[in-house]
C-alpha cells in the first residue's frame, strides 16, 4: 500500500465506498483515525486533515459519505445548493454501514493498534464522529462545530470513548440552546467529554479554504485536539 492513497471498500448493504488513507512511515505500529467530511466531500481540506494527523504517527482513513449519490464528490464552499442533494441521500442507518465498513478495514490492518481507534469530523462531519462513537467503541471521538448533535442526544448514553466539541462562539449556523442540549446529554449520561467554545470565531473556523476561517482559533482548537488525541490513542 502507499503512503496516501485512495481504496474503495464494500458496505454491508452492497453499495462500494471509496475512502483515502494515510499510513506513517518508519513505524511498526500506530493508533488510527476515521476522519469524517463536511458537507462539500473528501477534499483537499479534509485530505490535509488526514494528511497531518498521518504526520502525527495516526493511520487515517476519509470516507467518501456521498458515494451512494457520487463519486469523488468535491463541492465549492460557497456552493452549498449542489451539496444538498447529497446530504439528503445519506441516512443514519447508512452512515452507520459506512463507519462500520471503515472501522473494521482498519481492524485488517496488522499494524493498526485495534483499541486506539478514534473519529475526527467537521461540520456534518462533527456530528457523524458523534455518531461514530456511539456506534463503533472508539477510544476517543472530536467533533467541530457538528451541527445536529442535538438531534442525536438520546445516543449519548451510548458513547464508548471521551468525546471533544469544538463550537464557534459566532456560528448563527448552530444555536446555543442546541450546543446546550447536545452537553447536557452527554453530561448526564455521565460520560467523559471537554466543551470548548471558541467565542471569537465563527462556523467553519478550521477550514482555510473558507471565509470563516481564522487562524488563531484553527491553531489553539488543533493544538487541544492533538493532546486529547494523544492522551487517549498514545497512552
Amino acid at each position: 500500500m502507499n503512503n496516501h492513497e485512495f481504496i474503495t471498500l464494500w458496505v454491508e448493504d452492497g453499495t462500494t465506498m471509496e475512502a483515502y488513507v494515510a499510513f506513517p512511515k518508519g513505524l511498526d505500529s500506530f493508533p488510527a483515525m476515521i476522519v469524517l467530511q463536511e458537507a462539500f466531500g473528501v477534499n483537499s481540506h479534509i485530505r490535509n486533515i488526514a494528511d497531518r494527523l498521518c504526520k502525527e504517527g495516526y493511520a487515517v482513513i476519509a470516507p467518501e459519505l456521498f458515494h451512494r449519490t457520487g463519486k469523488r464528490i468535491e463541492i465549492g464552499y460557497t456552493d452549498f445548493p449542489s451539496a444538498a442533494p447529497h446530504m439528503q441521500g445519506i441516512s443514519f442507518e447508512g452512515v452507520t454501514k459506512d463507519l462500520s465498513a471503515c472501522y473494521e478495514w482498519l481492524l485488517q490492518q496488522a499494524a493498526v493498534l485495534e483499541d486506539k481507534i478514534g473519529s475526527i469530523g467537521f461540520c456534518m462531519g462533527g456530528r457523524v464522529a458523534f455518531q461514530a462513537n456511539t456506534q463503533l467503541p472508539l477510544a476517543a471521538a472530536v467533533s467541530f462545530y457538528g451541527g445536529g448533535i442535538d438531534k442525536m442526544a438520546a445516543l449519548a448514553e451510548q458513547l464508548h470513548g471521551a468525546q471533544l466539541f469544538f463550537w464557534g462562539g459566532l456560528d448563527t449556523h448552530i444555536k446555543p440552546e442546541s450546543i446546550d442540549a447536545a452537553i447536557s446529554a452527554v453530561k448526564e449520561a455521565g460520560k467523559e467529554y471537554t466543551n470548548a467554545v471558541i467565542s471569537y470565531a465563527d462556523h467553519g473556523f478550521n477550514c482555510d479554504e473558507r471565509k470563516s476561517y481564522h487562524p488563531l482559533a484553527a491553531k489553539e482548537a488543533w493544538a487541544h485536539t492533538l493532546s486529547f488525541l494523544e492522551n487517549r490513542l498514545k497512552n
